[in-house]
């Protein structure tokens, strides 16, 4: 299987629909959208919208129930699961709100999982695992035990992690949702370093505005659409904020 994201991801006409006994739902129909390559783009939207279903079909964990996903030339749609397993792990990088850290293995060794999952020499991926530590920061901490490390340590180690493989996209579901604030900003900029050093595509799931206006771009999906976020009656949240933000029919963004 060969795969190439020079050209970046399209969704085609995706739907996506569920059973509940008789009744069937629909969480969102016909959403066609691109992400270029180099492309930093944040989805937003109220919970239940299904943001993080759509980030899941473009990482080859979820089908949709119509449409067509294209990385690059090729439709991973039609992928089994077997393609579809070898994609994620040489193409995809998720990083997800709970770190999902193995607290039985250190630092290291947690990184290491990808590779080792690949085939990878062990000296070969101890080497690769140590330089990305050594990127986010976390080098010194490399022997310890995942439940040593503090929340953002914890999460610079699954970026790092994430990013072990060298993939070309990076997804990511509320990474800084089980973090302070200034620990979050230190992720969201350590984000942000990575996406450009790795020109990388890189798609975050946020409640976070903040986050979210630092992208190049922001969809927001509502009510089974999705659209280019306006801004439409709601303040910005810059760096200095910490209230929630309110959608403008009630809910809140963070």
């Amino acid at each position: 299987m060969e795969t190439n994201g020079a050209t970046g991801i399209r969704g085609v006409h995706l739907t996506k629909k569920f059973r509940s006994g008789d009744d069937e739902l629909v969480v969102f129909a016909d959403l066609n959208f691109e992400v270029a390559r180099g492309e930093q783009l944040a989805l937003i939207g109220e919970s239940g919208a299904g943001k993080s279903t759509l980030l899941y079909m473009l990482g080859g964990l979820d089908r949709p129930s119509e449409g067509t996903i294209y990385f690059g030339h090729q439709d991973i749609s039609n992928f089994s699961d077997t393609e579809l397993a070898e994609f994620r792990n040489r193409e995809i990088g998720f990083v997800w709100q709970n770190h999902s850290l193995l607290p039985e293995f250190t630092a290291m060794e947690n990184v290491m999982m990808p590779l080792l999952i690949r085939g990878t020499r062990v000296p070969d991926a101890k080497a690769r695992s140590l330089a990305r530590l050594d990127e986010v920061g976390l080098q010194n901490r490399a022997s310890h035990r995942a439940g040593e490390l503090s929340g953002g340590e914890q999460q610079r180690v699954a970026l790092a992690r994430a990013l072990v493989g060298n993939p070309s996209v990076l997804l990511a579901d509320e990474p800084t949702g089980n973090l302070d604030f200034r620990t979050g900003e230190m992720i969201i900029s350590l984000l942000g370093d990575l996406h450009r050093s790795h020109e990388l595509i890189s798609i975050y799931v946020t409640h976070n505005l903040s986050f979210a206006t630092r992208c190049d771009r922001i969809l927001q999906l509502e009510k089974g659409v999705l659209s280019p976020w306006t801004g439409d009656g709601v303040p910005h949240c810059g760096p200095d904020q910490q209230q929630p933000i309110m959608w403008k029919d009630g809910g809140n963004y963070v």
